[in-house]
């Protein structure tokens, strides 16, 4: 679900990985903190707790996700005494996101958690937050030109590298270790997916010899998930695999299988879909879905947040855990990803 909220953000951003690394990396290459090891301690929270401490969360869209997230990061600054006092939708708009950040500010909040849309426009936006001396953490995005520990505490996002791993691993697994998959990447410089991605490719072509990437094909848009999986099934109609960067385009890539009659060839994607987890639990082509942490991720936006407010150093850049969903195990994969039920429609085909 992170990457189908960050679309526009994805296109903005001027970070790119274009390696493949053994381990996850930030967009300047920043070594990853593992989100276990940010907590709050007992004297943390006493020393928190009756300051009148304030926070705000100014999110660039709505969703399940996003829900997930805020839901950690309120649960996070509760333990702690600290109010929540503003929490904002930008839709997709940097402007808009502008003005939530100067209403936030009216209300004088202590920690800020973002996702910045537009790195420039946000640079902008945020300055004043960090004048007035405001913690920012940023989720998996950073405006223009921002150093850590002088203008933001930290950027948490997924562990990138096992996302994409897992994904690899889990279509290795349904087709027996052998075969030939197709390889549809996202076709933007963003370090989130560029990083999964690149993962994905590594893990087959180095664990994996008897597996082939025979089609490759990058995408920006996902409403030509279809007819671009039509043209690599035409020119490939025996794959046994696809791995689809997100699970958005990965829906569309399900309806190209569906509408050529294709029960063979199985699917792996990332990010939860009520659609693909559907089609996974009924025994269809979708196999497995690769899922960040995300209440987890909040958790970690907050503390991070609150260690910074009383001084303590933070990491410049923390990854949440990713897991494995499969039929066998979907209501609790979505659980430990977004601390809720699976939709029902879901619970009520995987009986």
């Amino acid at each position: 679900m992170l990457i189908r909220t960050l679309l526009n953000a994805a296109l903005l951003t001027g970070a790119m990985i274009t390696a493949a690394h053994a381990q996850t990396v930030g967009p300047a290459g920043e070594t990853a903190t593992p989100s276990a090891e940010i907590k709050l301690s007992d004297s943390d929270i006493t020393a928190l707790k009756g300051k009148g401490y304030k926070a705000a969360l100014l999110w660039h869209t709505s969703s399940d996700f996003i829900n997930a997230v805020s839901a950690g990061a309120k649960a996070e600054f509760a333990k702690a005494g600290v109010e929540v006092v503003v929490t904002t939708d930008a839709g997709f708009d940097a402007a808009r996101q502008r003005s939530d950040i100067e209403t936030a500010l009216a209300a004088k909040p202590n920690v800020i958690i973002a996702l910045p849309l537009d790195p420039t426009t946000s640079a902008e936006a945020f300055k004043q937050a960090v004048t007035d001396g405001t913690k920012l953490v940023f989720l998996s995005n950073l405006p223009a030109g921002y150093k850590h520990g002088t203008d933001y505490a930290a950027i948490v996002t997924d562990d990138l590298f096992q996302m994409g791993k897992r994904a690899a691993d889990a279509l290795a697994k349904s087709i027996g270790g052998k075969g030939k998959v197709g390889y549809i990447f996202h076709d933007a410089s963003y370090y989130v997916t560029n990083q999964r991605d690149q993962a994905f490719k590594t893990t087959i072509e180095k664990d994996y010899p008897d597996i082939k990437i025979v089609a490759e094909q990058g995408i920006s848009d996902p409403a030509r998930a279809e007819e671009l999986a039509n043209a690599m099934l035409l020119q490939n109609p025996d794959l046994d695999g696809i791995y689809v960067t997100w699970a958005e385009p990965a829906e569309g890539v399900l309806s190209a299988l569906r509408g050529a009659g294709n029960t063979h060839t199985k699917i792996v994607t990332l990010d939860l879909s009520e659609p693909a987890a559907l089609d996974m639990v009924k025994g269809g082509n979708v196999v497995a879905l690769v899922a960040d942490k995300a209440y987890e991720l909040g958790q970690t936006m907050a503390a991070t947040g609150l260690k910074a407010l009383l001084g303590q150093e933070t990491p410049a850049f923390i990854v949440a855990p990713a897991l494995t969903v499969t039929k066998a195990d979907v209501s609790e994969g979505w659980r430990q990803s977004l601390n809720r039920d699976a939709p029902q429609s879901v619970l009520d085909a995987a009986k």
